[in-house]
C-alpha cells in the first residue's frame, strides 16, 4: 500500500482560533503542521511594526502556536510549515528558539529560514533595471506612487522550503510564500515529485487550496446545510491525507465537530479562484476544471484526477503603500420608521459637512439592515426594519479634514432625529489608508536564500 503523508491545516489568518494547532496535533496522526498567517494588508501592518521596532515585523501568534505544539514537533517528529515570518522571519525564529529553550528544549528545533521575498529595500534598483512592476489592475508603473510604498514583497513558491526540509529542517518559517505553497512542498518532499510532474505538482497547490483557510473547508463558514453543521464549537480543522499519485483525502480528526463532505471542500475550491482553467502559482499552473471530488467516506471527501501545466515566468509582487485617510462612524436608529430616520440623519451631516466647506474624496453612507448588503429590498421591507445601523464614511489625502468629520456624527445623538443608540465608541477613529498594487516581476530577479539554524 502507498505511504500517506499527513499535512494538518492549523491557522487560516493571523489571527485564527489560537486552540486549532493544539488540536491538530494532539487529535490524531499527522506529519506536519501547516500554519498560514498572511494576507495581503498583513504584510502592511507588519512593516510598519518593524519599522517601529527592528525585532518585530512577524505574526508573534505564532511563537505562542508553537510552543502548544513543541513536545509533539521535539518528541514524535511532526514539522511545522508556516509564513509567520512575515518582513522578518529571522527575527520570528529567534524568538521560537528563545521560546524553545526557556522550555528547556534548547536545541530540538531545527529552523529553516527563508527570505529573500522582500524587495522594498531593492526597489529603486529593481526600477532603474526597467521592471516597471506594473499595477495589474490598472497598467499604472510603480513610479507614480513610489514614494508612498512601505512593503513590497514577492509571492515565493514551494522550492525553498523543499530545500530547507532537506537540510533538516523540522520547522521552517517563510516570509511571504504562497499559502498552497505551505502544503505543497511537504508532500513535494516527501514523495521526491520533480519540477516538472505538472499534474502531481497541480494536486499538491489544490490541495494547499483547500486547507489553507482554516475550517472553512471543514464546516466553518460553510453555506451548504450550515444550521445542520455538527457541533462548531469544536470545530476540527482540515487535514490532507496525500499518496504519491497526487490523489488526496480531505478529512479532520474523529471526534471533532463540523463537516468534511464534497459541498463543504467545492466551497472552499471556490474561494478567490480566479480563472478556473489556470490557477496560477510560482510553482505550476493547475486546472481547477479538472479537479474531481468524490464521497469516501464519513467525512471524507478523495479528490482526483488534477491537471496541471507549466508554470509561467513571473511572480506576483504584492506592493502596499500609503493612500491618504479615513474615518467610518455609525449611529443605530431603531423603530418605528427606522430606515427614515436613518436617512434624515445622513441629509443632516452631509448638509453640516457642506457647510463646513469640507469636500472628500471620497464619501460613502450605509443603510445597514435595509440597504447595504444585498442592495434595496425589496417592496418597502427597508421601510419596516425594526432598527437600522447609519453608517459613513469618508477618505481623504488631507488628515485633518477626517479629523473634522469624527467631530460631526456624534453630535446627531442629541440633535439630530429620535431613538438612536450604537455611539458607546464616540467619535470615530482616523486610520491611514493602506493600499494594494498587484504587480508581476521576473523571476530571474528574485533570489531566495534558505538557513537552517
Amino acid at each position: 500500500m502507498s505511504r500517506t503523508v499527513r499535512v494538518a491545516g492549523g491557522q487560516g489568518f493571523w489571527g485564527d482560533w489560537p486552540e486549532a494547532p493544539r488540536r491538530q496535533v494532539e487529535g490524531g496522526p499527522v506529519d506536519y503542521l501547516m500554519l498560514d498567517y498572511l494576507a495581503e494588508v498583513t504584510m502592511s501592518i507588519l512593516q510598519k511594526q518593524k519599522e517601529r521596532d527592528p525585532a518585530m515585523g512577524y505574526a508573534r501568534d505564532f511563537v505562542g502556536a508553537m510552543e502548544s505544539v513543541l513536545l509533539a514537533v521535539a518528541e514524535r517528529g511532526v514539522k511545522v510549515i508556516a509564513n509567520a515570518g512575515g518582513v522578518n522571519p529571522e527575527a520570528c525564529a529567534a524568538a521560537v528558539q528563545a521560546m524553545a529553550a526557556s522550555n528547556g528544549r534548547d536545541g530540538a528545533l531545527r529552523i529553516g529560514v527563508v527570505t529573500g521575498d522582500n524587495l522594498l529595500p531593492r526597489i529603486d534598483e529593481l526600477l532603474a533595471a526597467g521592471h516597471e512592476l506594473r499595477n495589474m489592475d490598472t497598467g499604472e508603473p510603480l513610479s507614480v506612487v513610489r514614494d508612498r510604498v512601505i512593503a513590497a514583497n514577492a509571492y515565493l513558491g514551494s522550492t525553498p522550503i523543499v530545500e530547507a526540509l532537506a537540510k533538516g529542517a523540522n520547522v521552517v518559517i517563510t516570509g511571504r510564500s504562497t499559502d498552497t505553497a505551505l502544503t505543497m512542498a511537504p508532500l513535494r518532499h516527501e514523495f521526491g515529485w520533480g519540477a516538472n510532474e505538472w499534474d502531481k505538482l497541480a494536486a499538491g497547490i489544490i490541495a494547499g487550496h483547500i486547507i489553507e483557510c482554516g475550517a472553512q473547508s471543514s464546516g466553518g463558514n460553510c453555506l451548504h446545510d450550515w444550521r445542520n453543521i455538527p457541533h462548531l464549537a469544536d470545530v476540527g480543522y482540515p487535514i490532507i491525507e496525500g499518496l504519491a499519485d497526487g490523489t488526496f483525502v480531505v478529512t479532520k480528526h474523529p471526534g471533532t465537530g463540523g463537516r468534511v463532505s464534497v459541498p463543504t471542500v467545492t466551497e472552499q475550491l471556490v474561494y478567490e479562484m480566479g480563472d478556473p482553467h489556470a490557477y496560477i502559482t510560482p510553482d505550476v499552473v493547475a486546472d481547477f476544471t479538472s479537479i474531481q471530488l468524490e464521497d469516501a467516506g464519513a467525512d471524507r471527501v478523495r479528490v482526483f484526477g488534477i491537471r496541471g501545466a507549466p508554470a509561467t515566468d513571473k511572480l506576483k509582487v504584492s506592493i502596499a503603500y500609503k493612500s491618504g485617510f479615513k474615518a467610518v462612524g455609525s449611529l443605530v436608529y431603531a423603530w418605528p420608521d427606522a430606515l427614515e430616520k436613518a436617512q434624515v440623519a445622513d441629509r443632516v451631516l452631509r448638509e453640516r459637512l457642506d457647510r463646513l466647506g469640507l469636500k472628500f474624496e471620497k464619501v460613502l453612507g450605509e443603510f445597514v439592515g435595509a440597504s447595504a448588503t444585498h442592495g434595496p429590498l425589496a417592496g418597502n421591507a427597508g421601510a419596516n426594519a425594526p432598527e437600522v445601523q447609519y453608517r459613513i464614511g469618508v477618505r481623504d489625502a488631507d488628515r485633518r479634514k477626517v479629523e473634522r468629520f469624527t467631530r460631526e456624527i456624534v453630535p446627531l445623538v442629541l440633535n439630530g432625529p429620535p431613538s438612536v443608540t450604537g455611539f458607546a465608541g464616540g467619535r470615530p477613529k482616523v486610520e491611514e489608508i493602506v493600499a494594494y498594487w498587484p504587480a508581476l516581476v521576473d523571476k530571474t530577479v528574485v533570489q531566495t536564500r534558505v538557513e537552517v539554524r
